[in-house]
């Protein structure tokens, strides 16, 4: 073991480099991040939801500890006409020098000089404790740029502006949605995970068998099944056609047949065709408020016939076609006001009185289909106020919307019931493997945040 002499100075030269080579790079380090042209760095990497929520908490909760300031508190932002990316950051209460940082960061992923009203962003915003006088600090800024992507701009520990691209992978899935009513068909489909444009597809598929305003009850069980392109964190980037739908026990299969025009048609169990000749109701979610019959006139005051039955629904609602036909008449029509003639089949008219306005290209002599937007809710003619009046015309007379017995659809038979049953198969094996509500999907922006204490921007 060798002897320690105070008289020699020690050779051990391992700490000493050591500690100048973390001086250079620590000296190069901070070079960089203050140069004032130093490129900001960008990490991009795909990420699963986990590791994307793990990102986002990595980026703001660490200002938790900063001293002299609150936690971060998640404030939305939009950008308003002929604002500047950079007002609109200033909108949050940091210092300008705050905002001209962040800007800059983003400046090599987006456009920052020509954007848009109405894009958005959340920042994450830490107050002043205590009062004390002077601006919020700025944590960091979380934006979407595309069905799968979001930008995050983090304050570093050092109080540098990193910016970070966070791409999640897309896959495609068969979802299936089930839940019960609550509330309205469009809320409690929206809940377990029905898109818009899937939502507005079940409801006309069931217009002529459900009418929603009065059929539908709360805790009347439902399900979807349709073919979507979701995000590792849950979200439905895409929705395609809906494959199966089932309301209070009305089961319909998507069903494509050969010959057709490549648009799927719906059946039933047994394989028969469930669309029926005429919807049932050719206004989405409207009431029933006059039936056909002796009626006094809201207008004139006397008792006469009520030749077909309204519909009470709000100004500029659409109007569907209640079935595949041709247009025969778009005009005004005396106390009907703007009126709309659809001659179906087997001699079979429909009528559409009060519109506001034609849906464009409805004409005289166009093809329309059963479920498409032919006009508008409108209270023009002899009215009190906006609805739809709505006859049904058999051989050139009335008869009642409610009652009429009108055909039914096909049924399948042979190869193509064949088809059929292999495709019902399939999905019945989907329904009982899956259906319960989906629990929440985690959040891109902001994860870790309080949102409910942000100050509200007007």
């Amino acid at each position: 073991m060798q002897e320690f002499d105070p008289r020699r100075p020690t050779m051990r030269l391992a700490p000493k480099i050591l500690t100048a080579a973390a001086g250079l790079v620590a000296l190069g380090l901070g070079w960089k991040l203050t140069a004032p042209d130093a490129p900001v760095a960008v990490v991009r990497a795909p990420l699963d939801a986990n590791a994307l929520a793990a990102l986002q908490h990595a980026a703001f909760a660490s200002a938790e500890a900063q001293p002299g300031f609150e936690r971060p508190e998640s404030i939305p932002v939009q950008v308003r006409p002929g604002e500047t990316l950079e007002n609109a950051v200033l909108r949050t209460g940091i210092a300008p020098n705050d905002a001209r940082q962040v800007v800059a960061a983003l400046q090599g992923a987006i456009d920052t000089v020509n954007i848009k009203a109405g894009m958005a962003f959340e920042a994450a915003i830490a107050e002043r404790r205590n009062g004390r006088a002077g601006s919020a600090r700025l944590i960091g800024l979380s934006m979407r740029t595309g069905p799968s992507s979001t930008l995050t701009v983090s304050r570093t520990f050092d109080g540098a502006m990193k910016l970070r691209e966070l791409e999640e992978k897309v896959t495609d899935e068969t979802k299936v949605a089930c839940g019960e009513m609550k509330g309205s068909f469009y809320e409690s489909v929206a809940d377990v995970g029905g898109t818009p444009a899937v939502i507005s597809q079940a409801a006309q598929l069931f217009a002529h068998k459900i009418d929603f305003s009065r059929d539908i009850k709360e805790g009347d069980r439902f399900c979807l099944v349709f073919d979507r392109k979701v995000t590792e964190s849950g979200r439905t980037v895409e929705a395609g056609d809906l494959e199966y739908a089932e309301v209070k026990g009305q089961k319909f299969y998507a069903f494509e047949r050969n010959g057709e025009d490549g648009k799927p048609q719906f059946f039933d169990e047994l394989g028969k065709n469930i669309k029926g000749f005429l919807l049932r109701t050719p206004v989405d979610g409207a009431r029933i408020t006059s039936t056909f019959g002796q009626r006094k006139h809201p207008v004139l005051g006397y008792t006469r016939a009520h030749k077909g039955v309204d519909f009470g629904a709000g100004q500029g609602t659409p109007i569907l076609a209640a079935g595949d036909g041709v247009v025969l008449e778009a005009r005004r029509w005396s106390g009907y006001g703007n009126w709309l003639r659809i001659r179906h089949s087997g001699q079979w008219d429909t009528g559409y009185g009060h519109i506001s306005r034609y849906a464009a290209g409805i004409r005289p002599g166009v093809h329309v289909r059963q479920g498409q937007v032919v006009a508008y809710v409108g209270s023009t003619g002899l009215a009190t106020g906006p609805h739809l009046h709505y006859e049904v015309w058999l051989n050139g007379q009335r008869v009642n919307p409610i009652g009429a017995k009108v055909p039914q659809g096909t049924i399948l038979a042979g190869a193509e019931l064949s088809r059929f049953k292999a495709q019902r198969a399939h999905i019945d094996t989907l329904l009982a493997q899956g259906g319960a509500p989906d629990p929440a999907a985690p959040k891109l922006a902001l994860a870790s945040l309080d949102r409910s204490k942000g100050p509200q921007l007007r």
